[in-house]
């Protein structure tokens, strides 16, 4: 019998290591199509909140665009923090949705942890569990690392335990690019976890992509993202070299060729994927000096931060405002945000710092940014330099208020275009135009 239709058959169901935004989306998606899905987090209040119908990510609903309550209710939705409860055999499919990251670099604890969680169900070589890993890894790490834990634990690929790499490309910001309907690429170890993992996939995606190896699926996520990377490095360098020109203008009308994408300066590359995926790459290249660029795009998008703060400095400006800790405008987000690198490079020069952001609360950014929050836009005169680095819909409110209170501030970076439309002064920059730096 197909996978598909065990699933369908409800005597069997999903397990999901990870509710952040990749694995709560697994679940949500799934559970849509009518197959019962429990999702593992160490987090009570996480699990709390969805299995009381209710997203924890609340920046989710309207990406979604339908409510989770009647799947909770149905029996189709369900989180827990006891991984004991998602290692029994009637759990046929296990995705694994976590964190590889620590402190901006690759990291595989949390994973191993769940493998060795895995390793605990009962052999069964009729319908053996699989194992579709969605997190990004390193290239080689399935063979240096996945495949001989298994062995270990007297688990053999393809025979009582199936494996599959692969990752995700959701944008959690448009409701039409997620899991149903982007282009999923998968790979597999084996003949037979290829065709379970097309089985399963195919229950929500529409458009799957089989890669020859999982080898090559492992390496897909990371190159793709070191392409924009350095992408985006590249911009960030051109406004360096070229700090009276408007670079912004010339990299949008660069874009109207059929065949490259436009791209603008700014503060860095933030968020899960872009800024780790040149370091994902390096960690399993021992002769670096053969990827060159990719040390370069690491260095400059590493020295965004001190170039920006200098330029403050510079200036003579003192106090400064920052708008917006996620690194992606409407996410609640703040992993390898940019904001944070430059807020340090701020405060050693010894300027003084604030930081608002209406998705996380005044302990959220002091535990992210060690900095204060202030009330926006009733504070922002105390400020003669503001920062805009992300377009929260929060801060676009009407011109008239928002003039009214920005008539200190000598200088507005404006990192996403969040007030380009208002007509601001000449104070005002979009970050990689004319003076901006």
């Amino acid at each position: 019998m197909k996978y598909k239709s065990l699933l369908k058959s409800k005597k069997f169901k999903i397990a999901v290591w990870g509710t952040g935004y990749i694995g709560l989306s697994t679940m949500v998606y799934f559970a849509k199509k009518k197959v019962k899905c429990v999702g593992y987090d160490v987090n009570k209040n996480k699990i709390k909140k969805i299995n009381s119908g209710t997203l924890p990510l609340k920046d989710l609903k309207k990406w979604f665009g339908f409510d989770i309550k009647n799947l909770v209710k149905g029996n189709y939705l369900k989180a827990t923090s006891n991984y004991n409860d998602l290692i029994t055999e009637d759990f046929l499919v296990h995705f694994v949705a976590i964190p590889t990251e620590r402190n901006g670099k690759p990291y595989y604890k949390p994973l191993m942890n769940v493998l060795n969680n895995i390793s605990k169900i009962k052999k069964n070589s009729k319908n053996p569990p699989i194992v579709i890993v969605e997190s990004t890894l390193a290239p080689k790490v399935s063979d240096k690392k996945i495949i001989p834990f298994l062995k270990k634990k007297n688990l053999t690929v393809g025979k009582n335990i199936l494996l599959s790499i692969a990752p995700r490309r959701d944008w959690f910001i448009e409701g039409g690019k997620n899991l149903e309907n982007l282009d999923r690429v998968y790979g597999s170890t084996d003949v037979k976890s290829t065709s379970v993992t097309k089985d399963v996939l195919s229950i929500v995606c529409k458009k799957l992509h089989a890669a020859s190896t999982y080898k090559v699926s492992e390496m897909v996520k990371s190159v793709e993202n070191a392409y924009r990377h350095m992408d985006i490095t590249l911009a960030n360098q051109l406004s360096l070299a070229f700090p009276k020109d408007n670079i912004r203008e010339v990299l949008k009308l660069v874009g109207t060729k059929w065949n490259v994408e436009a791209f603008h300066p700014g503060i860095g590359a933030g968020g899960y994927c872009i800024p780790l995926s040149s370091r994902y790459i390096l960690s399993q290249v021992k002769n670096k000096s053969k990827l060159s660029l990719l040390r370069e795009t690491i260095k400059t998008d590493d020295g965004m931060g001190k170039s920006i703060a200098n330029s403050i400095l510079k200036k003579g400006l003192k106090r400064i405002g920052v708008l917006g800790l996620s690194y992606k405008g409407d996410l609640k987000v703040s992993v390898l945000s940019k904001v944070i690198p430059l807020i340090k490079c701020l405060i050693k020069k010894k300027l003084k710092v604030r930081l608002f952001d209406p998705y996380f609360s005044n302990k959220e950014i002091y535990d992210a940014a060690k900095v204060k929050t202030f009330k926006f836009p009733k504070d922002l005169p105390k400020f003669d330099c503001l920062i805009v680095s992300v377009d929260h819909k929060q801060f676009k409110i009407p011109k008239k208020i928002l003039e009214k209170y920005l008539k200190n501030c000598k200088l507005i970076i404006d990192h996403d275009g969040a007030w380009k439309k208002y007509n601001l002064k000449s104070n005002y920059h979009l970050s990689g135009d004319h003076g901006w730096i």
